[in-house]
């Protein structure tokens, strides 16, 4: 079976599902589409992703988009270990969580959205860097107290990670990248850690896939 991911190094949605494939232990090549660059609006990557956008995952003759989408088509072809709770209350939760980052922060944190306020708007770099940290802080401050609703780690997800967890390394990622305050977020300080402790999320961090001339 061939499995091609379309991704760019550093792009949150694709680090998602990088440590999905790895946590499922499916084996793919990735295919670079250089953001910077505006590879991702290039004739051959809309012609895969409508949107213009990164990830595309080919796999099983179907091209899919949509990073949450991707991950939960990867679930249900190989069950484990699960990446979504079976338990109703517990995959809403998760959801929930999930969804504050991929819903509240990623998009408004976005290239595209920096662009259009550096292109766009006009507002210096100063000013951008911090709408960036502002809406991290405003996820964060809600994620980390459902992370205490959600009871004892060391994952968001409990004792393993699930698609909150998924979902928070690379968000945290950025978070360090921008010198986000990350101490008022204790409980998602120690699950971040927690799972890169995991070899599928080691693999998948930016600078195990960083190509040599980016």
């Amino acid at each position: 079976m061939s499995v091609t991911l379309f991704d760019y190094w550093r792009s949150s949605a694709s680090y998602r599902v990088r440590i999905a494939l790895n946590l499922k232990g499916i084996a793919y090549t990735s295919v670079a589409v250089p953001l910077l660059a505006d590879a991702q609006r290039a004739p051959d990557n809309l012609a895969r992703n409508r949107q213009g956008m990164v990830p595309t995952l080919a796999i099983d003759g179907l091209e899919l988009t949509q990073s949450l989408a991707i991950i939960a088509y990867l679930d249900r072809r190989a069950p484990e270990p699960p990446l979504f709770p079976a338990d109703p209350a517990r995959h809403a939760r998760a959801m929930a969580m999930a969804l504050v980052v991929a819903c509240d922060i990623h998009p408004l944190d976005n290239l595209r959205v920096l662009r259009y306020l550096d292109r766009e708007l006009g507002v210096e770099q100063a000013a951008r860097d911090g709408w960036y940290r502002h809406w991290i802080d405003e996820g964060f401050t809600a994620l980390e107290a459902m992370a205490g609703d959600a009871g004892a780690g060391p994952f968001l997800g409990g004792t393993a990670p699930d698609i909150a967890d998924i979902c928070l390394v690379p968000q945290m990622y950025n978070a360090r990248r921008l010198a986000v305050d990350l101490a008022p977020y204790p409980a998602l300080v120690a699950a971040d850690a927690a799972a890169q402790a995991l070899p599928a999320f080691a693999a998948a961090h930016p600078d195990r896939v960083k190509p040599a001339d980016a």
